[in-house]
């Protein structure tokens, strides 16, 4: 990966970053990693949080060992809490009535 990744900078070749969208009340929403951009963010990220500490109490421990990327412990641990999909999820989970399907769809291919 880290060889490739070398050949596409030299190269100039740029990754499209990976986003998530989900589709409410007829208006498409679209989140990457992080997003802070999106005019709910504040309630998205407190449900986020909610989820999360739910998921901890159940026995959940992020694996720091998935994220790709050459940066610190703790913004690992964040990148893999606020995903672009989980954001998704947490806005449909706000945004619709309980039991609502919700349906996020990925920009990559993997």
């Amino acid at each position: 990966a880290t060889k490739v990744r070398k050949a596409m900078k030299d190269r100039g070749v740029k990754k499209i970053p990976g986003c998530s969208c989900i589709e409410v009340k007829e208006r498409v929403h679209e989140f990457v990693v992080g997003d802070a951009s999106h005019p709910q963010e504040e309630e998205i990220h407190a449900e986020l949080q909610r989820l999360n500490r739910q998921v901890e109490e159940a026995g959940y421990v992020p694996d720091r060992k998935a994220v790709l990327y050459n940066v610190e412990e703790d913004k690992k641990e964040f990148m893999l809490c606020y995903h672009s999909e989980k954001l998704a999820i947490a806005f449909g989970l706000i945004a619709t009535s309980p039991g609502a399907p919700l349906r996020i769809i990925k920009n990559l291919r993997v």
